[in-house]
């Protein structure tokens, strides 16, 4: 299996587990302020991320890292995360995911100068097909577009642009293992301190929530390290894109929330564009791998 079709397929799963997660975010967000649940995301996870490391036997990875790089990428997504959570009190999930589409091209277009990769036709042809569904699905609507919630959306989607980059230049000195402690780490120590002021109890109803939280994130964590650690951040960012049939499934489920046609058409053309892009990746593998 080439290293590109490798981590299309831990996106995948990581969109998967993320999706899942951002539901469970977007409960608690609504009885809860913003970086206490950015906290809690980081809290409920590190024990499992703690067992995770021991299972390896790799704690002596650990401090072998680039500190000015990882406490760098920690504060961003800090940010990110809770800039994030905040969009979700306005807006659905299908809302929010469509805005943050433009994430994938702009970790296509930092890949150039920061990772020195070369973007092929093929692969600008399938972003560009994948946000022009992202127009679609957002339609001419301005009082949306331009809400709170969506400026929150877009200044999250390139922090995490940013973010996802670093996490590439580090893999190339740092074991992945050390990627997954040390985000887990700073989002919860950090946020934490910074949401202690303003601490709400939390209800013993939410436990199920945190436990779905913790799961979730832990394993999407795991998942996207994978994915942006052997492929090229080129062929690997546009599978983000699935995540909107996953936020129009949560919304239906969880909030009763149907889509207009617009958003499915928008889903459809975004999809299509990453099915294009996982065919293309098989016959890669199949032509070039001995």
């Amino acid at each position: 299996m080439t290293g590109n079709l490798r981590s299309i397929l831990a996106m995948l799963a990581a969109v998967g587990s993320f999706s899942l997660m951002d539901a469970a975010l977007k409960t608690l967000a609504g009885s809860y302020p913003t970086l206490q649940v950015a906290a809690l995301r980081g809290l409920t996870a590190l024990p499992l991320v703690c067992l995770y490391v021991l299972w390896r036997r790799e704690t002596h990875l650990l401090l072998r890292i680039r500190w000015s790089l990882h406490l760098v990428r920690g504060a961003i997504g800090i940010a990110m995360l809770s800039l994030f959570t905040f969009s979700l009190k306005e807006l659905g999930l299908a809302e929010a995911y469509t805005i943050f589409f433009v994430a994938p091209l702009l970790i296509t277009i930092l890949s150039i100068p920061v990772l020195k990769e070369t973007v092929s036709a093929r692969h600008w042809a399938a972003i560009a097909v994948g946000l022009g569904g992202v127009v679609v699905a957002l339609r001419p609507d301005q009082d949306a577009f331009f809400s709170l919630g969506a400026i929150s959306v877009l200044i999250a989607a390139a922090f995490y642009a940013i973010a996802a980059i670093a996490g590439r230049v580090l893999s190339r000195t740092d074991a992945a293992v050390t990627l997954v402690f040390w985000t887990t780490t700073m989002w919860a120590v950090g946020a934490s301190v910074l949401a202690w002021p303003n601490w709400v109890p939390v209800a013993s109803a939410h436990w199920p929530v945190l436990l779905a939280l913790a799961v979730t994130g832990f394993l999407g964590q795991i998942a996207i390290t994978e994915a942006f650690r052997h492929g090229n951040a080129s062929a690997v960012a546009p599978f983000e894109y699935t995540a909107l049939a996953w936020a129009i499934v949560l919304d239906y489920v969880f909030w009763n929330a149907v889509p207009d046609r617009y958003t499915l058409l928008g889903g459809a053309i975004i999809i299509a564009s990453g099915i294009y892009l996982i065919r293309k990746e098989k016959i890669k593998d199949v032509t070039v791998t001995p």
